[in-house]
């Protein structure tokens, strides 16, 4: 028997993001990076959960709210996302007003750490850059290389 099997963990299914204020976090995530909101309901004494994802994903973000406890200031990067071409997304994401590094991190350039930002990593690769939403909560955008191998 597996390691899988004998634990019954299949997939990632959720990553849980704590926001101050869902309504303000609901409209970033689904105005400014284009997620579909997928679950909205009210759960344990009247607390609301929110579920967001990219379109077609198979995990989602929870917006956690304050009812479930206040989480650390952290700039430790949540989960990272697979886009297709990370300068039009960084662009893009620019052009709705999201926090984005600079400039998308590749071979001659930096970017901040994903633990710490005190930390500079050097040549990223593949082309990939961080952003945050407007509690914070930093997540990492990154092109795979093409299969192609160019």
């Amino acid at each position: 028997m597996s390691n899988q099997q004998a634990c019954g963990l299949k997939q990632v299914a959720t990553v849980f993001v704590p926001v101050a204020d869902q309504e303000r976090a609901l409209r970033f995530y689904v105005d400014a990076l284009g997620f579909e909101k997928r679950v909205d309901f009210m759960y344990g004494g009247g607390v609301r959960w929110v579920e967001v994802a990219p379109p077609g994903s198979t995990f989602a973000l929870a917006l956690v709210p304050p009812g479930e406890g206040q989480a650390a200031p952290s700039n430790m990067t949540r989960c990272a996302f697979v886009t297709d071409d990370a300068d039009a997304t960084h662009a893009a994401l620019r052009a709705a007003g999201a926090n984005v590094d600079p400039i998308v991190g590749r071979p001659g350039t930096s970017r901040r750490g994903l633990a710490s930002t005190t930390v500079a990593i050097t040549d990223p690769q593949p082309a990939q850059f961080c952003f945050c939403d407007p509690d914070g909560n930093r997540f990492l955008a990154v092109e795979p290389p093409s299969s192609s191998g160019t």
